[in-house]
């Protein structure tokens, strides 16, 4: 590791770390040097990735969490903090989708989606904070979606909680900046996880999604380690209350004039 993007000393605590892009993230700030606080509602469930990140020479220490229960939140941030005695980052990255036609989501799923992606967010980010700006630093990284600033039909929860974690980026960021700790949203395009691998094994839909993405291929885990190292690191010290899209260029809409001159 150069001496750019070092985060040997740090420690960094990532939600939502059993499966999918939490392990991307956490992999990619242990490999930068960071030691991890890793969270799932079952402990039992991070065991396998805690002696990944051992293996890299880094410690893991796991938490349970429910971002959907305060007491949990509170509970976890105490236990964070007393395993290290501080918390230098957080990656607020555990999410949930329901993925239905508007008109068919039910109360309680809009509830499980917005409870989990937004209020989560927010309430896990206030209980790290405080320990933060007593310290006078930190780096919390929201983890948004292409969905913060596009909607998709029979998505709307999950557009709708996206939305709403790149607009509490931004007052957290004004919030929080005085007192050393900068707030960013981290959104990535179109990556295969298990919400939503059902859709990668239609190669109908798959050739569909590459014509749109002008780089022409979906996420792989790494494209987002650069992203994620950047934002939690010393480097990002001026960037505060953005929202840095890794999506292949499917934001830009440039192909879709492609798409619809075909069809």
């Amino acid at each position: 590791m150069s001496e750019f993007f070092d985060l040997s000393g740090r420690v960094a605590l990532v939600t939502g770390t059993s499966r999918g892009l939490g392990q991307y993230f956490g992999r990619a700030l242990a490999k930068a040097g960071a030691d991890l606080i890793i969270t799932s509602r079952k402990k039992d469930d991070l065991a396998g990735f805690q002696k990944e990140v051992e293996a890299l020479g880094r410690r893991a220490v796991p938490v349970e969490l429910d971002v959907r229960n305060y007491d949990s939140i509170q509970r976890m941030g105490e236990e964070a903090v007393k395993a290290y005695g501080r918390i230098d980052i957080l990656v607020n990255n555990a999410g949930c989708n329901v993925r239905k036609p508007a008109l068919d989501i039910s109360w309680d799923e809009w509830n499980l989606v917005l409870d989990t992606n937004l209020r989560g967010t927010f309430f896990v980010s206030q209980a790290i904070a405080r320990h933060m700006i007593d310290r006078g630093y930190g780096r919390i990284v929201n983890i948004g979606s292409v969905t913060s600033v596009f909607g998709y039909a029979g998505l709307t929860p999950y557009c709708a909680s996206r939305g709403g974690v790149k607009q509490l980026t931004m007052s957290l960021a004004d919030d929080w900046g005085k007192h050393g700790v900068t707030v960013n949203c981290l959104a990535p395009g179109w990556f295969r996880t298990e919400q939503n691998k059902v859709l990668y094994e239609n190669q109908e839909w798959l050739e569909y999604l590459n014509d749109r993405i002008p780089v022409k291929r979906p996420g792989a885990p790494n494209d987002l380690d650069g992203a994620v190292v950047f934002l939690a690191s010393e480097e990002s010290r001026y960037v505060t209350g953005q929202t840095l899209l890794v999506d292949g260029g499917i934001s830009t809409g440039a192909t879709r004039a492609t798409v619809a001159k075909k069809s």
